[in-house]
């Protein structure tokens, strides 16, 4: 008798799983069929993204004896950070805000809310991530530059990409249930995101300075260790909010 039950509730916990997996992907899929038809959060935060690079561009090429990242690396690697830091509120804080009440209470008839929060942040990290490099790509177009280590410069632009998608889209939820959004999301936002962008910044800077890369693998487990915290309270977190 206990071996069957022992069974069931082993097939009941792998069909829940499936359930929330399949979900999941079906929600995912919704996200990237809408910013298709649409692209208003890729390309309003490629124009932010482009026309940022290009004002810093120009005002740095006013500034007698700066000459890119020969001159100031810290303030290229600083001023990357900068920038994507505000692309990523902008392209996550509409995540939940958008949403029409209507169509989050369709949400609530077909999906678990772990469902909606693992979908939100996994279509956020994908979207971050190729803004990133293509961000990337266009400040290495316009700003000299001598990193020493482009491929695990390149990883720690990934990582901070994760990262900004993970706390913007739990705060985006968060501030979405409240009247003052842009306020609220600011106010939570601040002390998280600062130990990321500190941590973000050494990491850079190391992949910058073409150091051994050992020596940034606490750095890597800090940010890991993050984003692992911050996925797990939204999914403990986001089901009572759901409720309300």
């Amino acid at each position: 008798m206990t071996f069957y039950l022992s069974a069931f509730q082993l097939n009941k916990t792998i069909f829940a799983k499936m359930k929330l997996l399949n979900q999941t992907w079906n929600l995912f899929k919704k996200e990237i069929l809408l910013e298709w038809r649409s692209k208003y959060a890729f390309n309003g935060v490629l124009l932010y993204v482009v026309s940022t690079v290009f004002v810093c561009y120009i005002s740095f090429n006013l500034t007698p004896g700066f000459t890119g990242s020969k001159g100031y690396p810290i303030v290229w690697n600083v001023l990357f950070w900068i920038i994507m830091l505000f692309a990523s509120v902008n392209a996550i804080a509409k995540s939940f805000m958008q949403e029409s009440k209507s169509r989050l209470l369709y949400y609530y008839t077909i999906a678990s809310p772990q469902a909606i929060i693992l979908s939100k942040t996994v279509y956020n990290m994908l979207l971050m991530s190729l803004l990133s490099l293509l961000a990337l790509l266009v400040y290495l177009l316009f700003f000299t530059n001598t990193i020493g280590d482009p491929l695990f410069y390149f990883l720690s632009v990934l990582l901070g990409s994760i990262s900004f998608s993970t706390v913007f889209t739990m705060i985006s939820a968060i501030a979405s249930k409240a009247g003052n959004n842009g306020t609220l999301m600011a106010i939570l936002s601040f002390p998280v995101i600062i130990p990321v962008i500190l941590v973000l910044v050494r990491l850079s800077k190391s992949a910058m300075d073409g150091l051994e890369r050992s020596l940034s693998y606490g750095n890597i487990g800090v940010l890991c260790a993050i984003n692992v915290i911050v996925i797990t309270t939204s999914l403990i977190l986001f089901p009572y909010l759901w409720r309300d």
